[in-house]
């Protein structure tokens, strides 16, 4: 147990590590976009959401690649099993059920879960965030764009 548990840690340590250089990298983005387009708030919002969305979207990718190759590299699940596929499974908590872990490594499911919960989680902070402080410039207006 205590192995799973301490495997499990470093991968979710990893992924911990992907998320916040992509906060770093949306963040610059966003400083750019910001200073290209002062004149069209709207169109900076647009912008600003889309490259910000998308960029979690390819992290979030990256991480259940992650994922997967921590479940390769153990054998976590059976010969065959797609486990990019199962790994995508755990990491968004849908739990299909259809792939089920080789006993010894059972608790990287769980794990994989929580650890997609809390990146998701800060995903939608980072998300809220860069819109509040977007529309909070004093020239963004809906109504006269």
């Amino acid at each position: 147990m205590l192995r799973q548990i301490f495997f499990g840690s470093v991968v979710s340590l990893g992924n911990i590590a992907v998320h916040a250089l992509m906060m770093i990298l949306i963040l610059r983005v966003r400083k750019v976009v910001c200073a290209s387009a002062p004149s069209r708030p709207t169109l900076r919002l647009v912008g600003i959401m889309i490259a910000a969305v998308s960029m979690l979207m390819a992290a979030h990718l990256v991480e259940i690649g992650v994922w997967s190759i921590a479940y390769a590299s153990v054998d976590a699940s059976a010969q065959g099993t797609d486990d990019f596929y199962f790994a995508f499974v755990n990491y968004t908590t849908l739990g299909y059920g259809d792939i089920v872990p080789t006993a010894r490594w059972r608790l990287l499911g769980p794990m994989t879960a929580m650890n997609g919960v809390l990146l998701f989680g800060w995903s939608t902070a980072v998300i809220f965030q860069i819109l509040r402080t977007t529309t909070s410039q004093h020239d963004f207006k809906f109504d006269n764009d």
